[in-house]
C-alpha cells in the first residue's frame, strides 16, 4: 500500500516544529554570504566594473549578518541559553561550530569595512565637534594617515581579508545546508546536494539583493546607474540562478528516476502538498521567468535601452529573491509535512500574524538590516567616489 493512501500520523508528528523563523534564518544568512561574494569579486578578482557596488555589498553583508541570529533567538523558548554554545563549546556540534564561524566571520567583515571607510571616518572626525568627534576618533583607532600610499596599503589588506572571507562565507551558509542534509531520517533533506544547493542559492539571492539595493539607492540619491556594473551583475545572476535551479531539478529527477522508498514520500509531497509553492512559485514563476528576463538582458543587450535593461534586471532580481525564499520554505516546511514514520502527511502550515514566530515578527526582523544600511549611509556614503576608485585600483 502506498504512503499517500494512508492518513494517520504518530501523535508526536502533529505540529510543525520549525516554523517561519527557521525559514527566515537560512534566507538571511544566504543574503550575508551572497552579498559578501559580490564585494569580493571586485576586491579579490579585480572585476572593476563592480566597483560602484563594492562597498554597498560589504555593508549589506554586515547588516544582514548582525540580525542573522534573531530568527533563531525568536524561535528558542529560552533565547538567553544561546550563549551556551560559545561559553561551553562542543566541537562535535554543528550549531556550536556555527557560533564560532559566525564570530570569526563577523570580526573579519567589521575589519574589512573599517579599512574601506577609514578615509571617510577620519575626514568626518576632522569636520565634527564634541562627542561625535571623540567617538569617530576612537573608531579611527588613532590612525590618521590617509595618504595615497596608506590607502594602497589599506586596499592590499582588504584584498587579503576578502580572500579569507570567501571560504568563510561559503562555510557560513553551506553549514545550513549541511544541517538539513545530515538528517538521515528525512528523505526530503538527506542528500549530499543540499549544502551545494543552499550555497548557490545564497549567492543568487545575494546578487539579486545587491541589484535591488543599487538601483533603489541610485534612484533615491539621483545617481546614474553604471551600465557596465548592472550588466555584469545581471550576467552573474543569470549564471548562478541557472546553476541553482539545475541542481534543484537534478535532485528531484534523481529521486524520481531511482524510484526507491524515498520517492514514495517525496513524490506525493511535491505533487500534492507543496505543489503550488514548489512547482508554481519556485520553479515556474521564480525560475523560468527570471531565466528568460535575464537571458534577454545578457544576450540582447545591444537592442535594449539603459532604462529597459534596468527595469528588466530589477524585476528579475526581485522574482529571484522570492524564488530563493520559496526554496527555503519548501525545504524547511515541506520537509516536516510528512510523518517521521513515513506514513501520512500533516495539514499545510500557515503562519500566524502576531505571534512570536508570526509574519509581523518576521517582517520586523527582515527590515532591520535595511534600517542599519540607511543609518550607515547617512553617516558614511555607500557610493564609491571616483577618487576612491582610483586609489583602490593601484
Amino acid at each position: 500500500m502506498h504512503a499517500q493512501s494512508l492518513n494517520f500520523l504518530f501523535p508526536n508528528d502533529v505540529h510543525i516544529m520549525w516554523s517561519l523563523m527557521i525559514v527566515l534564518y537560512p534566507y538571511i544568512t544566504g543574503l550575508v554570504a551572497g552579498a559578501f561574494i559580490v564585494g569580493s569579486l571586485y576586491h579579490v578578482f579585480g572585476r572593476t566594473e563592480l566597483k560602484p557596488v563594492s562597498r554597498l555589498a560589504m555593508v549589506a553583508s554586515l547588516s544582514f549578518l548582525l540580525v542573522a541570529t534573531l530568527p533563531l533567538l525568536a524561535h528558542l523558548g529560552h533565547p538567553e541559553r544561546a550563549l551556551n554554545i560559545v561559553i561551553t563549546p562542543h566541537f562535535t556540534s554543528a550549531m556550536s561550530a556555527f557560533g564560532m564561524i559566525y564570530a570569526m566571520y563577523l570580526i573579519l567583515v567589521v575589519l574589512e569595512i573599517w579599512l574601506l571607510f577609514r578615509k571617510e571616518i577620519i575626514e568626518l572626525a576632522q569636520r565634527s565637534t564634541g562627542l561625535k568627534r571623540a567617538i569617530l576618533k576612537m573608531v579611527a583607532l588613532g590612525v590618521y594617515d590617509i595618504s595615497e600610499e596608506a590607502r594602497r596599503a589599506d586596499h592590499r589588506v582588504v584584498k587579503v581579508l576578502a580572500a579569507l572571507g570567501i571560504p568563510a562565507a561559503c562555510i557560513l551558509h553551506g553549514y545550513v545546508g549541511f544541517m538539513f542534509g545530515s538528517v538521515k531520517a528525512n528523505a526530503f533533506w538527506s542528500t549530499p546536494l543540499m549544502p551545494i544547493i543552499f550555497l548557490f542559492s545564497a549567492v543568487t539571492s545575494g546578487i539579486a539583493m545587491i541589484i535591488i539595493l543599487y538601483e533603489t539607492l541610485s534612484a533615491v540619491n539621483g545617481r546614474k546607474i553604471s551600465g557596465d556594473c548592472l550588466q555584469s551583475l545581471a550576467g552573474y545572476l543569470w549564471l548562478f540562478a541557472t546553476v541553482t535551479v539545475t541542481l534543484e531539478i537534478l535532485e528531484i529527477v534523481s529521486l524520481s528516476y531511482a524510484q526507491d522508498e524515498e520517492w514514495l514520500i517525496v513524490g506525493p509531497l511535491i505533487r500534492d502538498k507543496i505543489a503550488f509553492s514548489f512547482i508554481g512559485i519556485q520553479m515556474v514563476f521564480g525560475s523560468l521567468i527570471p531565466f528568460i528576463l535575464l537571458g534577454i538582458v545578457v544576450t540582447l543587450k545591444r537592442y535594449l535601452t539603459a532604462g529597459m535593461r534596468n527595469v528588466i534586471t530589477f524585476i528579475a532580481a526581485l522574482i529571484l529573491l522570492i524564488q530563493v525564499f520559496s526554496m527555503r520554505w519548501n525545504v524547511v516546511i515541506g520537509g516536516q509535512i510528512f510523518s517521521k514514520s513515513g506514513i501520512g502527511f500533516r495539514e499545510n502550515y500557515i503562519p500566524e500574524l502576531g505571534t512570536r514566530e508570526g509574519v509581523a515578527a518576521a517582517l520586523c526582523i527582515f527590515l532591520i538590516p535595511f534600517l542599519i544600511m540607511g543609518a550607515f549611509n547617512r553617516l558614511l556614503p555607500l557610493a564609491v567616489e571616483d577618487g576612491d576608485a582610483k586609489a583602490g585600483s593601484h
